[in-house]
């Protein structure tokens, strides 16, 4: 089968096309025969040599797919070859064919295609295991940060399906049109000053909960803008892993600062997770309360290029690769 390797890590052009051994669907697993991939940014660190894969994961890049089963390991009795899946994955996206335990599959919504389901459900689970994290609930303030990328599209719909009132980031005036397009009742430009624009918009009052995926860079101002009782969840470090905190400040909120990742999860927390997205996410999908974000399609013969897309900060929603 073809795979995406690279030899050494660095920019997009070490990203090479390579062949491998087809995979073998051990006991509990299926294997998939890939249609697509989700392009996310811990594949772009990962090319890079800083997001290694957990221990006993395939050194491909890719956390998400779709396409169709290809073979059943013993044990498996939900998944026929030929049906149509979506895959979270901890590795080894990036290929013609990858094994997963067969609770990591799902079905894709009604009405998506199969390309664009594969850039679906990685942000679902993140988003929804992030919100089920922090308890979000009715009636709340969330703010989003990156409101026009995958994570950001997704977070503001599926906030909004759950009751809660959305202000989001972003970096451009189309980016924050999207943004209030898919519901945000606040679409604030992150090169102003964001944090006092997020103080004007919630009467000094601050928000519930806080999506963050800049990590460092906005720790302080973060903190800031969390109401009593707010809890600040951060999935991201684009903006670095060191930051200065305030404890008092935290302490006088009575408010909550956690991080979490998805991909080092046990598969039996995976595969709850992905559960919850089947239950929570496919009926909001169905009933037209949450729409796919854009997305960007290259082959995976221009895999650089899709890098290049998601790295160059320009891009709007998901960018897919398929074969």
């Amino acid at each position: 089968m073809r795979i995406v390797t690279v030899p050494s890590p660095g920019g997009p052009e070490n990203l090479v096309l390579a062949e491998a051994d087809k995979p073998t669907a051990a006991a509990g697993e299926i294997v998939i025969a890939v249609a697509a991939a989700g392009v996310n940014r811990a594949d772009l660190l990962q090319r890079q040599g800083f997001y290694p894969p957990p221990p006993g994961i395939s050194e491909v890049i890719g956390l998400e797919v779709s396409g169709r089963v290809d073979s059943v390991g013993a044990g498996v009795t939900d998944w026929q070859v030929g049906e149509e899946c979506l895959a979270l994955l901890a590795g080894g996206g990036y290929a013609e064919y990858v094994s997963v335990p067969a609770g990591q599959a799902i079905r894709p919504p009604a009405g998506v295609g199969l390309i664009s389901a594969a850039g679906l459900i990685e942000v679902a689970a993140t988003v929804v295991s992030n919100f089920d994290h922090v308890r979000l609930t009715a009636g709340e303030t969330l703010l989003v940060h990156g409101g026009a990328g995958g994570i950001g599209t997704f977070a503001i719909q599926y906030a909004k399906g759950l009751g809660a009132r959305v202000i989001a980031t972003a970096g451009s005036a189309d980016k924050l049109e999207l943004c209030r397009n898919l519901g945000a009742d606040r679409a604030i430009d992150y090169h102003d000053d964001w944090a006092a624009a997020v103080n004007e918009a919630t009467g000094g009052g601050g928000v519930d909960v806080i999506l963050d995926v800049m990590g460092a860079k906005y720790l302080e101002a973060n903190v800031a803008a969390l109401a009593t009782g707010g809890r600040l969840v951060v999935i991201g470090l684009q903006g670095g892993r060191k930051g200065t905190l305030d404890l008092s400040r935290l302490l006088t909120k009575r408010a909550t600062v956690t991080a979490t990742n998805l991909r080092g999860r046990p598969a039996t927390e995976k595969a709850a997770i992905c559960a919850r997205v089947v239950t929570q996410v496919w009926p909001l999908i169905a009933a037209g309360k949450i729409k796919l974000a854009p997305e960007t399609r290259f082959s995976f013969d221009q895999i650089a290029q899709a890098h290049q897309q998601l790295e160059s900060g320009k891009n709007i929603g998901k960018v897919v690769v398929c074969w």
